[in-house]
């Protein structure tokens, strides 16, 4: 037997082992950033050593409480400084950060508060009407902590008659804390750090568990696969509260950059903040490129630096791509799900194809692409066989991932988790196709294809036909009950401005451009439902599309 010499007195130790954690990007911004601006809430901004000495503040007064390892604090905020600090300050006092969608119903909130055994809830004046509405269904004892927000003064009188709410003002919070109190570094990585809720679109939502190594992990490969500098200016468009912001708040703090916070997402605010904060980059579903691309000469605004986007959701089409490279936004488009952090695929530039015409370049940035730095392995399976599918760009399979980025597993619910991580990965029901050169493209989920006489047809091509088109603004196709075909396409479309388009059409345009069977029968004009993170809801087409 061979004696291994690299373990003989050698041991772990606090000199030479610590876990792995994001948290520790704050301290090091503020000790080597102190004075660089770290957060534009509106009027109120934040240096990295204010915001350091608050959220240490936040830890020591959440500890104060009682919080601890194993506790749960839930956040329920918009984009803002509240939510930034949340992000820290929770996870320092040793407690588990569950930041809530803002836009669920106050049913689904309670649902959450329970499932997660909320202890606090850090809350914005502005939603201070929908959480009350939440915790009159919730019968857990919790303590409310309310900031104000602009236009929407805290008012703690609004709780009074919920026995089980106690509720103090955020800022005096805060001034309970201990502003040099030592904060809690996790002891073990494997720790949890946040808890987020999928959009339980068909029964209650799963909370997914992630876990401190994952956190530090992705929040580092965004800065890597994004080739992000120091000190970007980030325009928050993408939600604080959908999947921890991609790991972005602790991405910014990590190169010190400066989080520009906006409430509401709109063109006007978007082309605003680029031109007063010169923002460098952003994040959002490609309802946002929508919106850019759409806006009216009274919401643009001049800039004269390259803007970088990541983008995500649905694949983009080619044709919405070439659009922003034109407006002077420079895509990058990646692929994840709330199971791996946000983001684990990423479309990664290959210089070879500069050379392209700019529809050949779009097309390629439409593919979902290659796995993260920090995610180990990415295929394309047979969901049955767990066969990797042949690298032709054709055979469909279904995406899974396994390595550091992909969750702990889902609360309380050891089956649901059994289940996604069945064979070794995480089968995340996206099903698409592995090309030659190994990047990913995306065809459909498989509850979304559309089997029509036995041909299988991805809504998604059928939707990038449509999107060619220049009067459709957006469009969705879902799959309609047909007696002889058992499955057809039906088309949701939402003209442009200028659109006068008829359903004939529409119709013979993706017959001339698609093969006839993948030819949507029905179209719909109409606005299309999302959700808050901007992604159409397509259960809800396809309960109205059985109806037609």
């Amino acid at each position: 037997m061979i004696t291994n010499i690299y373990e003989q007195g050698m041991e772990k130790c606090e000199a030479n082992h610590v876990a792995l954690t994001p948290l520790g990007f704050l301290s090091r911004a503020a000790d080597v950033y102190p004075d660089f601006l770290a957060v534009v809430d509106g009027d109120n901004r934040k240096t990295w050593s204010e915001v350091y000495s608050r959220c240490r503040k936040l830890a020591s007064a959440l500890r104060g409480r009682g919080m601890e390892k194993g506790s749960t604090v839930a956040c329920l905020a918009p984009n803002s400084l509240l939510g930034y600090e949340a992000h820290f300050g929770v996870p320092m006092s040793g407690a588990v950060l569950n930041a809530i969608n803002t836009r669920l119903d106050a049913q689904t909130i309670a649902f959450i508060l329970d499932h997660g055994e909320a202890n606090v809830l850090l809350l914005d004046a502005e939603l201070s009407p929908l959480a009350v509405e939440a915790l009159s269904l919730v019968d857990r004892q919790i303590l409310v902590v309310e900031v104000d927000a602009p236009g929407f003064t805290s008012d703690l009188n609004r709780f009074r008659g919920l026995s089980h709410v106690d509720v103090v003002e955020y800022e005096a919070f805060l001034d309970s804390g201990l502003e040099d109190a030592p904060w809690h570094w996790p002891g073990d990585e494997w720790d949890a750090i946040s808890l987020n809720y999928t959009s339980g679109t068909t029964g209650n939502p799963k909370g997914v568990v992630y876990h401190h190594r994952g956190a530090y992990l992705n929040a580092m490969s965004n800065i890597v696969d994004w080739q992000m500098p120091h000190h970007p200016v980030y325009l928050w468009t993408l939600p604080m509260f959908h999947c921890n912001g991609w790991c972005f708040p602790w991405t910014l703090a990590a190169i010190a950059g400066t989080s520009v916070c906006i409430r509401q997402v709109n063109s006007a605010l978007i082309y605003q903040s680029i031109t007063e904060h010169k923002v460098t980059h952003f994040c959002g579903a490609p309802i946002i490129m929508n919106m850019i691309i759409n806006a009216d000469s009274s919401e643009r605004r001049e800039f004269d630096h390259k803007v970088k986007m990541m983008t995500a959701a649905a694949p983009p089409p080619a044709s919405v791509l070439e659009s922003m490279e034109k407006e002077g936004f420079d895509v990058t488009h990646v692929y994840g799900l709330t199971e791996t952090y946000g983001p684990a695929v990423i479309c990664a530039w290959n210089t070879q194809w500069d050379e392209l015409e700019s529809d050949q370049k779009a097309t390629k940035k439409s593919r979902q692409g290659v796995r993260y730095h920090a995610l180990e392995q990415l295929d394309v399976l047979d969901p049955v066989t767990m066969s990797p599918v042949e690298r032709n760009g054709e055979q469909m399979g279904e995406s899974m991932f396994s390595g550091n980025i992909v969750m702990k597993g889902y609360l309380k619910n050891p089956e649901a988790t059994q289940e996604a991580f069945a064979g070794g990965w995480f089968h995340s029901g996206d099903l698409g196709v592995m090309h030659d050169d190994h990047y990913m493209q995306l065809k459909d989920r498989s509850k979304d294809i559309i089997i029509s006489g036995g041909e299988n047809i991805s809504s998604i091509e059928v939707e990038n036909c449509l999107y060619g088109h220049p009067q459709i603004l957006e469009a969705a196709v879902v799959a309609k009950p047909h007696e002889k075909w058992g499955e057809t396409p039906c088309a949701f479309v939402t003209l442009a401005s200028d659109g006068d388009l008829t359903e004939a059409q529409i119709i013979d345009y993706c017959r001339a451009n698609l093969a006839h069977f993948k030819a949507p029968r029905n179209v719909v004009f109409g606005e299309l439902p999302k959700t808050s993170t901007g992604k159409i809801q397509k259960f809800k087409l396809r309960e109205r599309a059985f109806g037609i």
